[in-house]
């Protein structure tokens, strides 16, 4: 993701800030992992070798079979979140959320552009916007 959406800030990564607690990414570290893995998913594509990596094998397949993943990915996360414990879901969601950026970057579509309307929605009524979005 090249820049941050509009109205967020990195997490405060000073010396002098509070430190996080041992259950929470260090300061400015969900960027990084999220930054890292959308350059690795643009280098697998361009490298298009589906022989070594599965990234490039789901670019290969195209956009209906990585839509298809993201589906069954989505799915996994609810049933998880039904019937397994918090680790099942944090492992189908990062599932979820590593296909969901292979379908971003099929499309040409850059996050920060979801997370751009994301925090146009913010303070927002859930009712109230969804509303105006079925007008």
């Amino acid at each position: 993701m090249a820049d941050r959406p509009k109205n967020t800030q990195a997490p405060d990564a000073s010396p002098g800030a509070p430190q996080a607690r041992q259950d929470t990414p260090a300061p400015g570290r969900d960027w990084q992992v999220l930054d890292a893995l959308v350059a690795t998913i643009a280098e697998r594509r361009a490298a298009g070798d589906d022989q070594t990596s599965y990234t490039a094998r789901l670019f290969a397949k195209g956009r209906a079979k990585i839509a298809q993943k993201v589906g069954e990915e989505g799915l996994e996360t609810a049933l998880a979140a039904v019937g397994e414990g918090p680790d099942a879901v944090v492992s189908e969601s990062a599932d979820l959320l590593f296909h969901w950026l292979v379908l971003l970057a099929e499309m040409d579509v850059d996050p920060a552009r979801v997370l751009d309307r994301l925090a146009e929605r913010q303070g927002l009524s859930g009712l109230a916007e969804k509303a105006a979005r079925s007008d």
